[in-house]
């Protein structure tokens, strides 16, 4: 046994991950939904890392984030009402404009406090890019934008949105994360007689480097020609592509395969919504001639891959739940080490006021799948 497992679920889980297990990493960018959910004059309730959050966007286009609770009696904001410029709370017609400043509370006299000009709701810095919008979860709710990390973006196409699909896993954020990045389970949990199969499984061997600190925490597998086993691929693409896959913490996977013709870019998010519970968005960017008449197939393809991972995800997640004893293997599961030793230095450098540190060196790693 090389290392034991370390879960949510466990009572038992070793001192040096209990402190990490299932915790939340703040002052970090978070998926939300994508662009094309949200029109002008619309807004919407997201439950992120536990806050309730309005996401809305403004008769001119702009996207704005508020704490979706009034300060007043806490009712939800995003259940009333919002003209493009204004949101109106339904329980007493309290209003906010997007930048969480009160504009009216209709019950207090001019002598009464406290007055609009008292009241400010909390708001949360948001971007829009690549036909996504993020949230930034921190302590700082006036930080710009220019002084927050990067946001999370695909290699290439970025400006060829195609589609997004999401699932909600019944689970904490470490439990969907690891179950994903997982390189072992393809022939398994995504069996097909067209593109893989359990005899299909052979020796790879994937070289590794980690990501520069200006691109955020995290690794990179390095540029690779795609496996024999990865049809899918072909079937999309016209012939095996070369690709790279970088993991960048807390929760956001990036894939670009390139042909000489064609380029495929995927970007997969976990955004926890509490405790128990983690979307998953993954979204596709391809330049494939007639990418748009590809739609409706590719969006079932992927939603039912998705949700093959989730099923999947669900029977680990009830297996653990009887707090077992759990192992890690060589090298199959080294990016899982990974990523619990890196949320544990973004944690630590979180709380000792220090830039985290990566400490993955480059490497190769060997498994069969």
């Amino acid at each position: 046994m090389d290392d034991v497992f370390p879960h949510a679920n466990s009572n038992t889980a070793p001192a040096a991950q209990t402190s990490v297990d299932g915790a939340f990493v703040r002052e970090q960018w978070y998926y939300a939904l994508p662009s094309t959910a949200l029109k002008p004059g619309a807004m919407v309730h997201r439950t992120l890392l536990g806050e309730p959050v309005l996401i809305g966007r403004n008769g001119n286009g702009a996207v704005f984030a508020l704490c979706d609770t009034c300060p007043h009696r806490g009712t939800l904001l995003s259940r009333g009402s919002f003209d493009g410029r204004e949101v109106q709370c339904p329980y007493h017609g309290w209003r906010f404009r997007t930048d969480g400043q009160c504009t009216a509370i209709p019950s207090q006299t001019e002598a009464q406090k406290p007055q609009a000009v008292d009241i400010r709701a909390k708001t949360y810095p948001v971007t829009e890019h690549q036909g996504n919008i993020w949230v930034f979860i921190g302590n700082n709710e006036n930080a710009a934008t220019a002084d927050l990390p990067p946001v999370p973006e695909v290699p290439a196409l970025g400006s060829h949105f195609q589609l997004h699909v999401s699932l909600r896993f019944a689970c904490n954020i470490d439990l969907a994360v690891i179950g994903l990045m997982d390189p072992a389970h393809g022939a398994f949990v995504h069996r097909s007689r067209v593109w893989r199969s359990e005899g299909s499984i052979h020796e790879k061997h994937k070289a590794f480097s980690p990501l520069p600190e200006s691109d955020g925490l995290g690794w990179r597998m390095d540029r690779h020609t795609a496996s024999r086993n990865s049809k899918a691929y072909q079937l999309f693409l016209g012939s095996a592509p070369e690709t790279e896959i970088t993991y960048r913490m807390p929760s956001v996977r990036t894939e670009h395969a390139h042909t000489k013709k064609y380029d495929y870019c995927g970007l997969t998010a976990c955004t926890p919504v509490n405790d128990h519970e983690t979307d998953v968005h993954h979204v596709m960017y391809w330049n494939v001639p007639g990418g748009a008449l590809l739609r409706p197939l590719v969006r079932a393809f992927a939603w039912r891959f998705l949700d093959q991972d989730r099923r999947a995800v669900m029977a680990m997640s009830e297996g653990l739940a009887f707090d077992p004893p759990t192992m890690l293997v060589q090298d199959a599961d080294t990016q899982t080490r990974w990523y619990y030793r890196l949320k544990r230095e973004v944690l630590a450098a979180q709380d000792e006021g220090r830039a985290p540190r990566n400490p993955i060196t480059p490497t190769t790693l060997t498994w069969r799948s």
